[in-house]
């Protein structure tokens, strides 16, 4: 593999793990407002994001590559109301679709096709979850503050997160 494109992968890892941390954040915060359905859907997005870097680990290994783990700043903690969780989760959701496309350019380039088969996986799970959290953003506009917030927190109760059979 092309040392460019592992060590890009490498720095993808640590921001899968980052992003697992920011949606555990985002779970405490909700957890902090009684708002135990959004709590859960954070963690839900949280193991997700530790599926996402572990797939990385694991395919670097299949191609007999180092795999380097590195720290990450530290997750914001502060979040004005779950409307501004949702947008900066959504704001980050846009950032790893930048950082895949990236790598599926760099792959390209490389003429490394084993990189763009898997790659493209990726780049399918990003349009799911910027989609995931412009949904979350529009409910939460529609409902508004009060009942209509407590409603859709039971409904958010009931995500979960579930591996791809294939993996």
């Amino acid at each position: 593999m092309n040392k460019k494109l592992l060590g890009e992968i490498n720095k993808q890892i640590g921001l899968e793990f980052y992003s697992q941390h920011f949606y555990l954040s985002m779970a405490a915060y909700s957890a902090a407002n009684d708002l135990p359905g959004f709590e859960s859907w954070f963690l839900a997005q949280g193991q997700e994001e530790d599926f996402h870097a572990m797939r990385f680990y694991r395919y670097l290994n299949q191609r007999d590559e180092k795999v380097v783990i590195t720290g990450f700043e530290d997750p914001p903690t502060e979040f004005s109301s779950v409307l501004d969780a949702f947008e900066k989760g959504l704001a980050h959701e846009k950032t790893v679709t930048d950082r895949i496309n990236y790598l599926m350019s760099i792959a390209h380039e490389e003429k490394d096709y084993a990189a763009v088969n898997f790659l493209n996986w990726y780049v399918d799970e990003q349009v799911e979850e910027e989609d995931t959290f412009s949904t979350m953003i529009g409910k939460v506009k529609m409902v508004g503050d009060g009942m209509g917030l407590y409603e859709l927190d039971k409904e958010a109760a009931a995500r979960t997160f579930v591996p791809p059979a294939a993996e």
